[in-house]
């Protein structure tokens, strides 16, 4: 059976977070911000951490009064220990982090993510935070089961990490970061008992994203009218595209229901093209170019990425709910609502940024 909420196994997982001390690092970002709507919902106490570099207090919008928002750096520990001082779970999501634009054109700004994790999980320690819940990436996954845009192949957890040659391969120096931030998570939880999960996030997208990632980067090229219409790459290349509300849903869950030291995949297992999704963009905003120009000198990163959701089946009982269409409308409807001309004409620049 598939978890949904109302469904009574997915509210009893959630009421785990029912009047617990909970730490949210970098709760003032885009997947962040949708995980303190969550959380709050389901009873928890809340603190955020965020240094606002790429974060927006107006993505917590009316919920920053019910949440206790400290601004700061998650690569200073003294300030994690205090902002997580009396907290039972921490979900660690501070990072340097963006679209394929930013993490190919920033690999030192990526790279310094393994301070931003180190510091995390040492202030958990040292305040007896018990459960760490870390925003992973399917970047960690290695690059060689990635090049082929026509297959079909579904990553499992086991496909990434350190016990067997060859699993350690990861995607760029934003996928080292990330891998090397689960080993850490592994250094930990043997150390001090901690209780951690690595989610294995797979292209996130919806409202409070973006420019720099790839499907409000593409919508707002669309309510540009740019024709030719540009993209990056010829087009084939495909991505499990997944709806941030089900991201969140998958997140929490796994820190309700996982113990010990384990990873879980938390996306979708459809193999969606650009050039697919382009197609539904436009069809939903009732507009076509005349012209695609397809870019193939930018960055794409791997040709195939989708993912196995043979553990969210078994351990968590749930896998993801919301169909591309619906979570595009629900995407562009908060686009449309939230931007205006300046930003798309200024769009070049964005596409690069965090």
């Amino acid at each position: 059976m598939t978890t949904t909420a109302g469904d009574p196994a997915w509210e009893a997982a959630l009421r785990f977070y029912a009047s617990r001390s909970v730490l949210i690092t970098g709760g003032a970002s885009f997947i962040g911000s949708h995980l303190v709507e969550l959380l709050l919902k389901a009873g928890a106490h809340l603190t955020v951490l965020d240094d606002l570099s790429s974060g927006k207090l107006e993505n917590l919008g009316s919920m920053a009064k019910d949440v206790n928002f400290v601004q700061g750096d998650v690569r200073s520990q003294d300030k994690v220990e205090a902002a997580a001082a009396g907290c039972e779970v921490m979900f660690h999501l501070a990072n340097a982090h963006g679209g394929r634009g930013y993490i190919d054109t920033h690999p030192v700004e990526c790279v310094n993510n393994l301070i931003c994790d180190h510091a995390a999980f040492a202030a958990a320690a040292a305040v007896g935070c018990g459960r760490i819940i870390y925003a992973g990436s399917a970047c960690a996954y290695p690059v060689s089961l990635q090049t082929d845009a026509t297959a079909t192949n579904l990553l499992e957890e086991s496909e990434a990490g350190f016990e067997v040659q060859g699993r350690a391969f990861p995607d760029g120096e934003y996928g080292w970061a990330k891998l090397m931030g689960e080993l850490q998570l592994r250094a930990f939880h043997r150390q001090f008992g901690i209780d951690t999960v690595a989610c294995r996030i797979f292209t996130a997208y919806g409202p409070r994203e973006n420019e720099s990632h790839a499907v409000i980067a593409l919508v707002a090229k669309a309510l540009a009218r740019m024709d030719p219409y540009p993209i990056w790459g010829d087009g084939s290349q495909t991505r499990n595209f997944t709806y941030v509300k089900d991201t969140v849903t998958g997140m929490a869950l796994a820190g309700a229901r996982l113990n010990g030291c384990q990873a879980i995949n938390i996306g979708t297992d459809e193999h969606i093209s650009i050039d697919e999704l382009i197609e539904e963009i436009f069809g939903i905003l009732s507009w076509h170019p005349s012209e695609i120009k397809r870019e193939i000198d930018m960055p794409v990163g791997v040709m195939s990425r989708a993912a196995s959701l043979k553990k969210c089946r078994s351990e968590l009982d749930w896998t993801p709910s919301w169909n591309l269409h619906d979570g595009l409308k629900e995407t562009i409807s908060w686009y449309e609502s939230h931007t205006d001309a300046k930003q798309l004409a200024g769009l070049d620049k964005l596409l690069l940024s965090r």
